[in-house]
């Protein structure tokens, strides 16, 4: 028989599709026939497959060699496909035996070594779903791979290694292995900030009680959250402070947006454990707007949006991205996804993102108080904060304004509260919220549907009457009004209130401020 199949994978967006790889040996002109829409990195496999098998000991057979990637109407993209072709290759020829239950995935190098590739996590979900027993990748992947139970993973370091477990004659293989150092644990891509909870604590942060409410209730309701000031007033510094305060993610979470990590920070360092603490992700306000929702022609890629799935997007110095950028968040912020469409291919990609923002009220970034040392113009001023369009910001459920701190507050040493000590209380408002809303499968105030807002949940007639004159006043939309409300059951968790009263209601109102008129 000259045909054998192995398995692979296929990544597209944050999706995982499975590949079966057949490879044929027939008569005519020896030659290598790769088939089933592959990219270009994927057709330099040929060349790579040559000399990895000729050099681990068994050269591929000088006949024509045909392999098809089924189905082949799915694009395939990228080198994890090298190890399963080259092992059909050499099972069609029987001088090995590939199993049809063994997902394969890795890079090879000219030498035979087993590179690590991107996306081996959702890959091995997807072998577990479709009751594959094994796989096996590179070396420096196999701790991501046992991330995921009810799988055999197999990491190896190189080509020879696979031969012999699939039963190749062990005298034709070549016993050279080169030694590499390993790869620092920090080298992961640069996709996902994950780590700023060691950098930043609120204990640094002197004054600025307000937007420290904001921020703590933000945590806890999972609310948007936008803060306007003046540089230096310490706007930045208190958006890095919020996953320091935010409670770690469950395992689903977890599994998610590690999943996502995995796929979206190229296959480099280990990845050796969940990402529990919410991802933070800070795209530079240059960002075009496919760097920040996803996009791309022949193939989907995910921006930072689904990068901060579950965690947070923090847009510093957002009045500066460019003119429909921002707006560009409308349908991820509502809907939890973005739908990219485009010619070749439809993708929805997650994007269950926490929203936080910060902009100067003006170019010169002086227009507070009086607005005495306020160099702009009235228009510029309007033209500066019309960047954050009326929509965008009738999305944001907490917009405060953050002034300078005065210089003897600033310069006191005396301590503050620090983020293990908020983070007590953010948990606790978490579980009592969890508490109402388990039974509808929602993890936060923020998350709470308006049909649910408005059937469900029962208010005290005096928050009713409060809340009417206060939209009232204000001439707020419904959306605006449903988010004022979450606020307020943010509020009244952390109050310890049944239901919110007419001043868990103040507060919320308060932390909404009009900040068009800065």
């Amino acid at each position: 028989m000259s045909t054998a199949r192995t398995s692979a994978v296929a990544l597209h967006g944050v999706s995982a599709s499975l590949v079966e790889v057949e490879a044929d040996l027939g008569n005519g002109i020896p030659g290598f026939v790769l088939l089933g829409l592959p990219d270009a990195s994927l057709s330099e496999a040929r060349e790579r497959i040559k000399a990895a098998a000729r050099n681990s000991g068994i050269p591929l057979a000088n006949r024509k060699l045909t392999v098809n990637l089924s189905p082949a109407t799915l694009p395939k993209y990228g080198s994890a496909f090298d190890l399963a072709i080259v092992i059909a290759a050499l099972a069609a020829d029987q001088k090995l035996f590939a199993s049809a239950s063994t997902l394969y995935m890795a890079e090879l190098g000219l030498d035979g070594t087993l590179r690590p590739v991107p996306g081996v996590l959702p890959a091995v979900q997807l072998a577990r779903a479709h009751g594959l027993d094994q796989v096996i990748v590179a070396e420096e992947n196999g701790a991501e791979a046992r991330l995921v139970g009810g799988v055999e993973v197999i990491a190896l370091r190189h080509l020879g290694q696979v031969m012999a477990f699939c039963g190749a004659a062990k005298d034709q293989i070549t016993t050279y292995l080169r030694h590499r150092p390993p790869q620092s644990a920090n080298q992961t891509g640069g996709h996902v900030v994950g780590a700023a909870a060691d950098e930043v604590d609120l204990g640094l942060v002197n004054g600025q009680q307000e937007a420290r409410l904001a921020l703590e209730l933000a945590a806890a309701g999972g609310h948007h959250l936008i803060m306007v000031g003046p540089a230096g007033a310490g706007k930045t510094m208190l958006a890095k402070c919020l996953p320091t305060i935010m409670p770690p993610l469950d395992d689903l979470q977890a599994l998610e947006a590690t999943a996502v990590h995995s796929i979206t920070r190229g296959g480099a360092g280990e990845l050796d454990q969940l990402q529990r603490t919410p991802p933070f992700v800070a795209p530079h306000h240059t960002a075009s707007r496919s760097a920040l929702i996803g996009g791309g022609t022949a193939q989907l890629i995910p921006g930072a949006i689904t990068r901060a799935h579950h965690g947070i997007l923090f847009l510093d110095e957002a009045a500066q991205f460019h003119t429909g950028v921002l707006d560009a968040l409308r349908q991820p912020i509502e809907e939890g996804y973005i739908n990219l469409a485009r010619i070749r291919g439809h993708q929805r990609l997650p994007a269950r993102f926490q929203l936080i923002m910060a902009s100067n009220p003006c170019p010169c970034g002086k227009n507070f108080g009086t607005g005495t040392g306020c160099t702009c113009t009235p228009m510029a001023r309007r033209r500066y904060f019309a960047r954050l369009s009326g929509p965008i910001l009738d999305r944001v459920d907490l917009q405060v304004r953050v002034n300078p701190v005065p210089q003897a507050q600033l310069l006191n040493s005396a301590p503050n509260e620090s983020s293990a000590q908020v983070r007590e209380r953010v948990v606790a408002t978490r579980a009592r919220s969890l508490a109402r809303l388990g039974k509808f499968s929602i993890a936060c105030n923020a998350q709470i549907p308006t049909q649910i807002l408005k059937n469900e949940l029962d208010y005290p007639a005096r928050t009713r009457a409060a809340l009417e004159q206060l939209a009232t006043r204000r001439g707020l939309s419904a959306r605006a009004i449903h988010r004022l409300l979450r606020v307020a059951w943010t509020v009244a968790d952390q109050q310890e209130h049944a239901a919110p009263t007419a001043d868990d209601l103040a507060i919320a109102g308060h932390l909404r401020q009009n900040l068009e008129s800065s």
